[in-house]
Protein backbone atom coordinates (compact mmCIF):
# COMPACT_ATOMS: atom_id res chain seq x y z
CA UNK A 1 0.00 0.00 0.00
CA UNK A 2 1.57 3.27 -1.03
CA UNK A 3 -0.13 6.70 0.26
CA UNK A 4 -1.63 6.57 3.92
CA UNK A 5 -3.66 9.45 4.46
CA UNK A 6 -7.39 8.83 5.57
CA UNK A 7 -8.20 7.23 2.66
CA UNK A 8 -4.83 5.16 1.86
CA UNK A 9 -5.15 4.05 5.98
CA UNK A 10 -8.51 3.06 5.71
CA UNK A 11 -7.83 0.38 2.53
CA UNK A 12 -4.71 -0.82 4.17
CA UNK A 13 -6.04 -1.39 7.53
CA UNK A 14 -9.66 -3.05 6.11
CA UNK A 15 -6.78 -5.67 4.31
CA UNK A 16 -5.07 -6.52 7.68
CA UNK A 17 -8.29 -6.96 9.33
CA UNK A 18 -9.16 -9.24 6.12
CA UNK A 19 -6.33 -11.13 6.96
CA UNK A 20 -3.81 -10.14 3.75
CA UNK A 21 -0.01 -9.39 4.77
CA UNK A 22 0.20 -5.65 3.56
CA UNK A 23 3.47 -3.89 3.32
CA UNK A 24 2.79 -0.13 3.70
CA UNK A 25 4.77 3.05 2.36
CA UNK A 26 4.14 6.63 3.13
CA UNK A 27 6.57 9.37 2.49
CA UNK A 28 6.15 10.48 6.22
CA UNK A 29 7.01 7.31 8.36
CA UNK A 30 5.17 8.23 10.69
CA UNK A 31 1.61 8.03 9.60
CA UNK A 32 2.55 4.09 8.82
CA UNK A 33 2.98 3.21 12.53
CA UNK A 34 -0.83 2.84 13.72
CA UNK A 35 -1.03 -0.17 10.52
CA UNK A 36 2.23 -1.29 11.79
CA UNK A 37 1.06 -2.09 15.32
CA UNK A 38 -2.04 -3.72 13.40
CA UNK A 39 0.40 -5.92 11.98
CA UNK A 40 1.00 -4.16 8.54
CA UNK A 41 4.98 -3.95 7.44
CA UNK A 42 6.75 -0.93 7.05
CA UNK A 43 8.63 -0.50 4.08
CA UNK A 44 11.42 2.20 3.85
CA UNK A 45 11.31 2.82 0.46
CA UNK A 46 8.37 2.76 -2.55
CA UNK A 47 10.70 0.13 -3.77
CA UNK A 48 10.92 -1.91 -1.00
CA UNK A 49 6.90 -2.38 -1.06
CA UNK A 50 6.60 -2.85 -4.57
CA UNK A 51 8.86 -5.98 -4.06
CA UNK A 52 6.59 -7.11 -1.14
CA UNK A 53 3.59 -8.19 -3.24
CA UNK A 54 2.52 -8.82 -6.52
CA UNK A 55 -0.19 -6.21 -6.14
CA UNK A 56 0.30 -2.56 -5.31
CA UNK A 57 -2.44 -0.47 -4.23
CA UNK A 58 -1.57 3.41 -5.13
CA UNK A 59 -3.57 5.76 -3.24
CA UNK A 60 -1.78 9.53 -3.10
CA UNK A 61 -2.91 12.81 -3.86
CA UNK A 62 -2.36 12.95 -7.78
CA UNK A 63 -1.30 11.23 -10.56
CA UNK A 64 2.26 13.48 -10.98
CA UNK A 65 3.08 11.97 -7.29
CA UNK A 66 1.79 8.46 -8.52
CA UNK A 67 4.47 8.79 -11.14
CA UNK A 68 7.63 10.58 -8.73
CA UNK A 69 6.84 7.70 -6.52
CA UNK A 70 6.96 4.84 -8.84
CA UNK A 71 9.73 6.87 -11.47
CA UNK A 72 12.67 4.44 -10.18
CA UNK A 73 10.55 1.52 -9.21
CA UNK A 74 10.93 -1.68 -10.96
CA UNK A 75 7.78 -2.89 -12.04
CA UNK A 76 7.70 -6.38 -14.13
CA UNK A 77 5.44 -8.71 -12.61
CA UNK A 78 2.95 -6.48 -10.89
CA UNK A 79 0.01 -5.19 -10.42
CA UNK A 80 -0.76 -1.34 -10.11
CA UNK A 81 -4.25 -0.68 -8.65
CA UNK A 82 -4.23 3.12 -8.88
CA UNK A 83 -6.84 4.42 -6.53
CA UNK A 84 -5.83 8.26 -7.02
CA UNK A 85 -8.02 10.26 -8.05
CA UNK A 86 -7.95 11.91 -11.37
CA UNK A 87 -8.95 12.41 -14.86
CA UNK A 88 -9.15 9.71 -17.44
CA UNK A 89 -6.69 11.43 -19.55
CA UNK A 90 -4.29 10.77 -16.84
CA UNK A 91 -5.38 7.25 -16.63
CA UNK A 92 -4.18 6.35 -19.85
CA UNK A 93 -1.03 7.81 -19.64
CA UNK A 94 -0.08 6.21 -16.31
CA UNK A 95 -1.90 3.21 -18.05
CA UNK A 96 0.63 3.39 -20.81
CA UNK A 97 3.82 4.30 -18.69
CA UNK A 98 3.35 1.53 -15.94
CA UNK A 99 2.92 -0.91 -18.90
CA UNK A 100 6.78 0.21 -20.65
CA UNK A 101 7.79 -0.77 -17.73
CA UNK A 102 6.82 -4.33 -17.30
CA UNK A 103 3.46 -3.79 -15.49
CA UNK A 104 -0.23 -4.43 -15.90
CA UNK A 105 -2.51 -1.43 -14.82
CA UNK A 106 -5.67 -0.66 -13.10
CA UNK A 107 -7.61 2.49 -12.27
CA UNK A 108 -10.04 2.98 -9.78
CA UNK A 109 -12.95 5.37 -8.56
CA UNK A 110 -13.72 5.09 -4.88
CA UNK A 111 -17.02 5.96 -4.64
CA UNK A 112 -17.19 6.50 -0.57
CA UNK A 113 -15.70 8.15 2.59
CA UNK A 114 -12.78 6.74 4.53
CA UNK A 115 -15.16 5.90 6.95
CA UNK A 116 -17.14 3.81 4.58
CA UNK A 117 -14.55 1.25 3.92
CA UNK A 118 -15.26 -2.30 4.03
CA UNK A 119 -19.14 -1.44 4.97
CA UNK A 120 -22.35 -1.49 3.44
CA UNK A 121 -22.41 0.63 0.78
CA UNK A 122 -18.85 1.26 -0.09
CA UNK A 123 -17.75 0.83 -3.62
CA UNK A 124 -14.73 1.17 -5.57
CA UNK A 125 -14.89 0.84 -9.76
CA UNK A 126 -11.68 -0.36 -11.79
CA UNK A 127 -10.41 -0.39 -15.13
CA UNK A 128 -7.78 -1.43 -17.12
CA UNK A 129 -6.20 -5.24 -17.05
CA UNK A 130 -9.39 -7.84 -16.47
CA UNK A 131 -6.51 -10.67 -15.47
CA UNK A 132 -5.26 -8.90 -13.22
CA UNK A 133 -9.02 -7.24 -11.81
CA UNK A 134 -9.78 -11.26 -11.41
CA UNK A 135 -6.59 -12.11 -10.09
CA UNK A 136 -6.89 -9.97 -7.24
CA UNK A 137 -10.68 -9.44 -6.91
CA UNK A 138 -10.95 -11.01 -3.28
CA UNK A 139 -9.02 -8.47 -2.06
CA UNK A 140 -9.97 -6.04 -3.69
CA UNK A 141 -13.54 -7.08 -2.36
CA UNK A 142 -11.93 -6.97 1.21
CA UNK A 143 -11.84 -2.79 1.09
CA UNK A 144 -15.34 -2.16 -1.11
CA UNK A 145 -17.64 -3.92 -3.60
CA UNK A 146 -15.52 -4.48 -6.63
CA UNK A 147 -17.09 -3.50 -10.02
CA UNK A 148 -14.99 -4.26 -13.08
CA UNK A 149 -15.88 -1.63 -15.84
CA UNK A 150 -14.01 -2.21 -18.90
CA UNK A 151 -10.39 -2.91 -20.34
CA UNK A 152 -10.25 1.16 -20.88
CA UNK A 153 -8.47 2.75 -17.78
CA UNK A 154 -9.85 5.95 -18.24
CA UNK A 155 -13.55 4.56 -17.74
CA UNK A 156 -13.52 3.92 -14.22
CA UNK A 157 -12.21 7.78 -13.21
CA UNK A 158 -14.89 8.95 -15.81
CA UNK A 159 -17.66 7.30 -14.01
CA UNK A 160 -16.45 8.87 -10.56
CA UNK A 161 -16.46 12.11 -12.04
CA UNK A 162 -19.94 11.78 -13.69
CA UNK A 163 -21.79 10.20 -10.49
CA UNK A 164 -19.55 13.21 -8.37
CA UNK A 165 -21.44 15.34 -11.30
CA UNK A 166 -24.79 14.07 -10.16
CA UNK A 167 -23.93 14.55 -6.76
CA UNK A 168 -22.94 17.78 -6.96
CA UNK A 169 -25.99 18.61 -9.06
CA UNK A 170 -28.11 17.31 -6.09
CA UNK A 171 -26.54 19.17 -3.54
CA UNK A 172 -26.67 22.30 -5.67
CA UNK A 173 -30.39 22.01 -6.14
CA UNK A 174 -31.00 21.56 -2.34
CA UNK A 175 -29.02 24.69 -1.68
CA UNK A 176 -30.87 26.52 -3.90
CA UNK A 177 -33.83 24.98 -2.30
CA UNK A 178 -32.70 25.96 1.16
CA UNK A 179 -32.33 28.96 0.33
CA UNK A 180 -35.70 29.54 -1.06
CA UNK A 181 -37.31 27.82 1.99
CA UNK A 182 -35.01 29.98 4.37
CA UNK A 183 -36.45 33.42 2.91
CA UNK A 184 -39.84 32.52 3.89
CA UNK A 185 -38.54 31.25 7.23
CA UNK A 186 -40.32 27.79 6.89
CA UNK A 187 -39.04 25.44 8.92
CA UNK A 188 -35.67 23.80 7.31
CA UNK A 189 -35.53 20.56 8.86
CA UNK A 190 -39.24 19.74 8.36
CA UNK A 191 -39.10 20.68 4.60
CA UNK A 192 -36.07 18.66 3.88
CA UNK A 193 -37.48 15.45 5.62
CA UNK A 194 -41.03 15.66 4.62
CA UNK A 195 -41.23 17.51 1.60
CA UNK A 196 -37.82 17.46 -0.16
CA UNK A 197 -36.50 14.09 0.06
CA UNK A 198 -39.49 12.08 -1.09
CA UNK A 199 -39.63 13.83 -4.03
CA UNK A 200 -36.20 13.81 -4.72
CA UNK A 201 -36.66 10.04 -4.56
CA UNK A 202 -38.84 10.09 -6.91
CA UNK A 203 -37.68 12.17 -9.36
CA UNK A 204 -34.12 9.78 -9.30
CA UNK A 205 -36.83 6.26 -10.06
CA UNK A 206 -37.17 8.21 -13.40
CA UNK A 207 -33.82 8.70 -14.26
CA UNK A 208 -33.84 5.10 -15.88
CA UNK A 209 -36.35 5.66 -18.15
CA UNK A 210 -34.89 8.85 -18.92
CA UNK A 211 -31.38 7.22 -19.71
CA UNK A 212 -33.25 4.64 -21.94
CA UNK A 213 -34.73 8.47 -24.01
CA UNK A 214 -31.23 9.38 -24.43
CA UNK A 215 -29.76 5.73 -25.45
CA UNK A 216 -32.16 5.90 -28.22
CA UNK A 217 -32.31 9.71 -29.16
CA UNK A 218 -36.10 9.63 -28.76
CA UNK A 219 -36.77 12.75 -26.58
CA UNK A 220 -40.49 12.85 -27.04
CA UNK A 221 -42.73 13.26 -24.00
CA UNK A 222 -46.60 12.87 -22.98
CA UNK A 223 -45.58 14.92 -20.13
CA UNK A 224 -44.43 18.82 -19.44
CA UNK A 225 -42.47 19.86 -22.48
CA UNK A 226 -39.03 22.01 -22.79
CA UNK A 227 -41.63 25.07 -23.70
CA UNK A 228 -43.32 24.17 -20.36
CA UNK A 229 -40.13 23.82 -18.78
CA UNK A 230 -38.90 27.01 -19.55
CA UNK A 231 -41.92 28.80 -18.43
CA UNK A 232 -41.69 27.23 -15.33
CA UNK A 233 -38.01 28.54 -14.64
CA UNK A 234 -38.90 32.02 -15.64
CA UNK A 235 -41.10 32.00 -12.92
CA UNK A 236 -38.80 30.15 -10.76
CA UNK A 237 -36.05 32.78 -11.07
CA UNK A 238 -38.45 35.65 -10.81
CA UNK A 239 -39.70 34.13 -7.65
CA UNK A 240 -36.00 33.73 -6.52
CA UNK A 241 -35.30 37.81 -7.19
CA UNK A 242 -38.86 38.45 -5.67
CA UNK A 243 -37.70 36.53 -1.93
CA UNK A 244 -34.41 38.42 -2.17
CA UNK A 245 -32.90 34.77 -2.97
CA UNK A 246 -29.59 34.50 -5.25
CA UNK A 247 -30.44 32.36 -8.38
CA UNK A 248 -26.82 31.61 -9.72
CA UNK A 249 -26.36 27.92 -9.34
CA UNK A 250 -30.29 27.43 -11.43
CA UNK A 251 -29.16 29.71 -14.43
CA UNK A 252 -27.06 27.48 -15.60
CA UNK A 253 -29.65 25.05 -16.10
CA UNK A 254 -31.92 28.17 -17.58
CA UNK A 255 -29.29 28.75 -20.53
CA UNK A 256 -29.04 25.71 -21.90
CA UNK A 257 -33.06 25.35 -21.77
CA UNK A 258 -33.86 28.49 -23.57
CA UNK A 259 -31.10 27.35 -26.18
CA UNK A 260 -32.70 24.54 -26.71
CA UNK A 261 -36.02 26.03 -27.25
CA UNK A 262 -35.08 28.49 -29.33
CA UNK A 263 -33.71 25.53 -31.79
CA UNK A 264 -37.57 25.24 -32.37
CA UNK A 265 -37.35 21.65 -29.92
CA UNK A 266 -39.37 23.07 -27.30
CA UNK A 267 -41.49 20.19 -28.09
CA UNK A 268 -39.34 17.44 -26.23
CA UNK A 269 -38.95 16.43 -22.63
CA UNK A 270 -36.31 17.07 -20.31
CA UNK A 271 -33.69 14.16 -21.84
CA UNK A 272 -33.16 16.56 -24.67
CA UNK A 273 -30.95 18.83 -22.73
CA UNK A 274 -28.41 16.06 -23.28
CA UNK A 275 -28.13 17.06 -26.54
CA UNK A 276 -26.99 20.71 -26.18
CA UNK A 277 -24.45 19.16 -23.32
Amino acid sequence: MLGLGLMGSALAESLIRAGHHVTVWNRTPAKADPLVAAGATRAATPAQAVEASPLVIVCLLDYPSVLETLKDVPLEGHVIANLTTGRPAEARETAAWVAERGGEYLDGGIMAVPQMIAGPGALILYSGSRPAFERHEQAFGAMAAPRYTGDDPGLAPLLDLAMLTGMYGQIMGFLEAAALVRSAKYPLTEFTTELLVPWLNAMAAQQPRWAEKIESGDHRTEVSNLEVNRAGMENLVRAFHEQGVNPDLLLPIKTVLDRRVARGLGHEGLSGLVEEL
